[in-house]
């Protein structure tokens, strides 16, 4: 489950834990629209680099540091774009559309995610 604990908010109940370098460059890539959110962890903090390569729907994204806190956001990633946090994190969470601001999640929030 991931939750927002600052706000009290549960952002998905079956998230994906995505660890290893193929599994990170596939992504989303050619996937139907689901209702999944992907927890993608990298080796270490560093800015994170994104693209929407065969996406072909809107995602937002959340990009979190090593205590899981929100220190970029990237609500309504289009298809066929690249997108560079702002800042450095160590996990990057794509979801589904509008869920960012469905649950008011903004930065500096703290971030719990228990994956299967």
């Amino acid at each position: 489950m991931i939750e927002n604990s600052t706000k009290k908010t549960i952002i998905s109940k079956k998230p994906i834990l995505i660890d290893n370098i193929i599994s990170k460059f596939i992504g989303l890539m050619f996937s139907k629209q689901q209702n999944k959110a992907l927890i993608f962890k990298f080796k270490k903090e560093r800015i994170i680099s994104l693209h929407m390569f065969f996406v072909f729907y809107p995602i937002d994204v959340l990009f979190l540091d090593k205590n899981k806190i929100v220190v970029d956001k990237k609500e309504n990633f289009k298809p066929f774009t690249f997108y560079n946090s702002k800042k450095k994190a160590l996990y990057a969470i794509e979801m589904p559309n509008g869920l960012i601001k469905k649950t008011k999640t903004g930065i500096g929030d703290k971030i719990e995610f228990y994956s299967e």
